[in-house]
């Protein structure tokens, strides 16, 4: 039997929400190892004038703890 444990992170980009969910990943294996699997829990995005600068995303990641 494996015990997973779940972590909540924030991450943002200038260019999407699938790459704030990777930098959110990338940060995270920093200190956690064995990452299963990441559920955007919350997405969201920051807007100038007519434009979006920001996306934003708040992640649950699970991962396997040893």
């Amino acid at each position: 039997m494996a015990v997973l444990k779940v972590i909540e992170v924030l991450a943002n980009s200038d260019t999407s929400w699938e790459d704030a969910t990777r930098k959110a990943v990338k940060h995270a294996a920093k200190s956690v190892k064995q990452i299963r699997s990441v559920y955007v829990n919350e997405q969201s995005a920051i807007v100038n004038g007519d434009d979006v600068t920001e996306f934003r995303v708040n992640v649950k990641i699970t991962f396997e703890v040893k």
